[in-house]
């Protein structure tokens, strides 16, 4: 009976090892994906720190990382009426690794910067409309004006010497201010920042008079005292922000609404967004992050991608009409 040499036990081992390879191989896309997520989850904020944004996304991340068993990082890449930050997300890797927190400038900026660096349509891929609210008008609790009648009367007694701050060109605090300008007749100059945060600063240090600010950065300061609230720009009073009459009251017809939103880049797996979604949704109906949004008069919204991508496509037909009609541009 002849024995098999040594080699030929190698040579099946050595067979036997490529296959395993070549099926661990095969897999690994798989395997891959079906572990996501495997490394922390970037949340860019298209704003300074400090600001309703960075605020929301702050506490949208905590039920996130919960969620998802990783780490849920916060990013400032503030500028440029949010362009920078959300140009990073929409050229970064589509992996679910990196996300942008959107608000209202997203569907207003196609408009009012018609030369952006990416296509808004075409460089996302929708996850999850968050919630959506007012905005309100403030301004320091030592100014002169009480209520909106009063800013309306110094605005046409003083054209072109009122100041509104905003987080940034684009923004619903820079819309919200040009509309009032549009349906009220008067003019007042719009000062952006980089953010809620570094307005806000300048609000309460005097450099500008007011701020049709989100309802999200001006709760704690209303709150605290510091600054009064003259109107909310919702159609009509908001039950959660007590006390405070609408806008529309004294201008009629005005109504501007925040938002806030998370896209992927275009191209990540319908899986990762599947997972991303339940995890943000599961984020944004707990317990603690209504605690944290709804005093503010923003409303959880929640549904899935499909509700963000119907909403900022109507929101930028219907602010595209009002930046056309008023030729409104970036300053």
């Amino acid at each position: 009976m002849l024995i098999p040499t040594r080699p030929f036990f190698s040579r099946c081992a050595l067979a036997f090892a490529a296959l395993g390879l070549a099926a661990v191989t095969a897999a690994s896309p798989a395997a891959a994906q079906a572990a996501f997520p495997d490394k922390p989850v970037k949340l860019v904020v298209p704003f300074a720190p400090g600001g309703g944004t960075d605020a929301i996304a702050r506490a949208l991340g905590v039920g996130m990382s919960q969620a998802l068993g990783q780490s849920v990082i916060i990013d400032n890449k503030p500028g440029a009426g949010t362009i920078i930050g959300t140009d990073f997300v929409a050229k970064s890797r589509p992996d679910g690794y990196t996300l942008v927190v959107s608000t209202f400038a997203h569907a207003v900026n196609p408009t009012l910067m018609p030369k952006l660096p990416f296509d808004t349509d075409k460089a996302f891929d929708p996850v999850i409309l968050l919630a959506r609210g007012p905005n309100v008008l403030v301004v320091r609790a030592d100014s002169p004006y009480k209520t909106v009648a009063d800013v309306l009367a110094a605005a046409k007694s003083k054209p072109g010497k009122l100041t509104f701050a905003s987080q940034g060109n684009g923004t619903s605090a820079h819309l919200a201010g040009e509309m009032f300008d549009n349906l009220a007749q008067v003019k007042m100059i719009h000062i952006p920042y980089k953010g809620a945060g570094p307005a806000m600063t300048d609000l309460l240090g005097g450099q500008v008079d007011m701020m049709f600010a989100t309802a999200a950065a001006a709760t704690p300061q209303i709150q605290s005292g510091k600054l009064r609230a003259l109107g909310v720009t919702s159609p009509a009073p908001s039950p959660e922000i007590k006390n405070v009459p609408a806008i529309a009251a004294s201008v009629p017809g005005y109504a501007v609404e925040s938002w806030y939103g998370l896209f992927a880049p275009a191209g990540t797996p319908p899986d990762v967004i599947v997972k991303l979604h339940d995890a943000a949704k599961k984020a944004a109906q707990s317990k603690e992050f209504r605690q944290r949004i709804e005093p503010e008069g923003l409303t959880v919204s929640a549904g899935p991608p499909e509700e963000l991508d119907a909403f900022v496509r109507s929101e930028e037909k219907r602010w595209g009409k009002v930046v056309k009609e008023n030729n409104l541009k970036i300053e």
